[in-house]
């Protein structure tokens, strides 16, 4: 039986070749994802506000969709391909396509997903991310940047995102492709405390 040290050692001499099975069996207290075969260390745990309003739109979300979608929340693996494991914020998945959700994860392409910047995470996930969500085909992706409170809305074309509403204050959240989202970023906004803003 090999030891912890052991394990590491071989993912470091893999580098770039490492599956989804490498990935689930690295158990160091760290969070990754798995971005083309190689290791992406996630930063550190993501910030209070972060987390509230992650949960804020979770609870909104669920308040027009449930019946309809699974509602998950990081971390969640989605598992776009053996060498592609990423954890969104937030992942919508129809209830008609609940064969795609297994205890592993979501196996598969989600109807949504949704990222929460924050200073660490502001080039992944509007440059990595983004073109990798493009790639496997996800029809919808979503950035909140909570420092302006603004929510932008990308719908995948010819393989590509394209932004196509920006929504902000009291302005109606809607999805061409969902049709049960209905919120405003106001709400989201209001139930935060200010001094965590």
């Amino acid at each position: 039986m090999s030891t912890e040290k052991e394990d590491k050692k071989k993912l470091e001499i893999k580098e770039g070749g490492l599956t989804y099975d490498d990935y689930a069996a690295i158990d160091d207290g760290n969070r990754y994802e798995l971005a083309a075969g190689q290791l992406e260390l996630m930063s550190p745990a993501p910030t209070v506000t972060h987390q509230l309003i992650s949960f804020e739109m979770q609870t909104k979300i669920a308040q027009t969709c449930k019946l309809d979608y699974i509602i998950l929340n990081a971390p969640v693996d989605v598992i776009l391909s053996p060498k592609e494991v990423r954890q969104p914020d937030i992942v919508l998945v129809n209830r008609k396509r609940l064969d795609i959700i297994s205890k592993r994860g979501v196996e598969g392409t989600p109807d949504l997903v949704v990222e929460i910047l924050s200073p660490s995470t502001l080039k992944r996930d509007k440059i990595a991310k983004k073109k990798s969500y493009a790639y496997y085909g996800i029809p919808e992706y979503w950035v909140i940047d909570p420092n302006s409170a603004v929510l932008e809305q990308y719908i995948l074309a010819d393989d590509r995102y394209e932004l196509i509403n920006i929504f902000q204050e009291n302005e109606m959240v809607t999805s061409p492709n969902i049709s049960c989202i209905s919120f405003t970023m106001a709400e989201i906004i209001e139930a935060i405390p200010d001094s965590l803003m």
